[in-house]
């Protein structure tokens, strides 16, 4: 992969994140519906998160969700996105994560972090500066399960006894593995550790934005010192957008839900925040200097996406995977309508699926004068009687 080359795989991010005032039931089931028209949209990835607290992110096992949704489709992969490795034991988890691949055919994806919401640590009696540690822990024990390896290893939160998984990959090339990011490098570090591909979740954000070369840099050196490649094409970067026909259908739109957002924020902080009076200062808010967690939002049409993309390929350097973080601003079908936008137009941008179609129209309008005239003669030649 060149340097700064754009992405030519998409696929969005559910964390999820929905209002506390709808029916979960129904908002889990929507969030089945969405990934099963992803996969029909030809979108490659969708990844499910796993929280445990605060409401509104209503999934607490993305390996349940993505059994449902590996029944419902049949190309697209799907990962964790991600797993909270210090509520989990690492052979319990592996387990699940091997059972899930053989299910779903190899189309299982493994993402790991330490845990966003210092809410759920506490619930568990996990204290949040351990967090990063206690990863790092499991993923020792982690990866080399996956690998079909023997792990005996002893921490104070688990013990493994000669540990091993009974059950093995669906394909021989076995599971993807990828490490959540945000704007430190301790990520990076263990992506690069254990030779696990980079999922930059603070893409959006101002100051994820500013880190993402550093963070590339020092996942690249740790590769290096682990006898890892450090491939581009693994690194994925997550971003809010919300596609229409038109600029202001789509912030008329990302109105009727900001206010999702702008709760979910004040909560958790505890802070009212002075733009979230009105959806049209959330709005500008939002695509302006950004929100918090959130970062800056694009909303507006699919040639605008296509240019905030590149912007994020030439900053970064180039990376492999765009993921569409799956948000409640608009009406489900305006959401889903954004997908189809972003299918439709952005996506053959940039994998180059016109190209073909663009050069064959170029040349068939260079020659049009010769191809006219041929067809001239020929409609001449038909009209005129044969001599006699």
């Amino acid at each position: 992969m060149s340097e700064a080359a754009p992405p030519t795989r998409f696929g969005a991010f559910i964390a999820p994140y929905h209002g506390i005032d709808g029916n979960p039931a129904l908002q889990l089931r929507r969030d089945l519906d969405l990934v099963g028209h992803l996969d029909a949209l030809g979108f490659e990835e969708a990844w499910i998160g796993e929280h445990h607290s605060a409401g509104y992110e209503t999934i607490a096992s993305p390996e349940v969700f993505i059994a449902a949704a590996a029944e419902r489709t049949t190309r697209i992969r799907l990962g964790t996105g991600v797993n909270s490795l210090p509520y989990h034991h690492p052979l319990v988890l592996a387990d699940r994560i091997v059972q899930l691949d053989q299910q779903s055919r190899g189309r299982v994806m493994f993402g790991s972090g330490p845990g966003q919401l210092a809410s759920d640590a506490f619930m568990m009696g996990i204290d949040p500066m351990r967090q990063r540690s206690m990863m790092a822990e499991a993923l020792a024990a982690i990866v080399p399960l996956l690998r079909g390896e023997t792990v005996t290893m002893k921490t104070d939160w688990f013990t493994l006894d000669q540990a091993r998984l009974h059950l093995g990959p669906y394909t021989r090339a076995g599971i993807e593995t990828v490490c959540a990011s945000t704007v430190s490098p301790s990520g990076s570090v263990q992506a690069g550790t254990h030779g696990m591909g980079l999922l930059s979740l603070a893409a959006a954000d101002p100051s994820g934005f500013a880190a993402l070369a550093t963070n590339w840099d020092v996942y690249a050196k740790t590769c290096a010192e682990h006898g890892h490649v450090a491939d581009r094409e693994r690194w994925r970067l997550v971003v809010p957008m919300h596609l229409a026909e038109t600029v202001e259908a789509a912030r008329e739109q990302a109105e009727y839900g900001v206010h999702h957002l702008v709760d979910y924020i004040q909560g958790l902080s505890g802070m009212t925040m002075p733009w979230g009076a009105t959806p049209e200062a959330a709005i500008a808010q939002w695509t302006g200097e950004g929100f918090p967690t959130f970062g800056v939002a694009m909303i507006g049409t699919p040639a605008q996406a296509i240019e905030r993309i590149t912007a994020m390929a030439e900053r970064s350097g180039g990376f492999g995977t765009l993921l569409l973080l799956d948000l409640p601003i608009a009406r489900p079908a305006d959401k889903w309508r954004s997908y189809e936008l972003f299918a439709e137009y952005v996506v053959p941008h940039f994998t180059g699926a016109n190209r073909p179609r663009q050069a064959s129209m170029a040349w068939a309008n260079e020659n049009s004068e010769r191809f006219i005239g041929a067809l001239r003669q020929a409609v001449v030649a038909a009209m005129t009687p044969p001599a006699s």
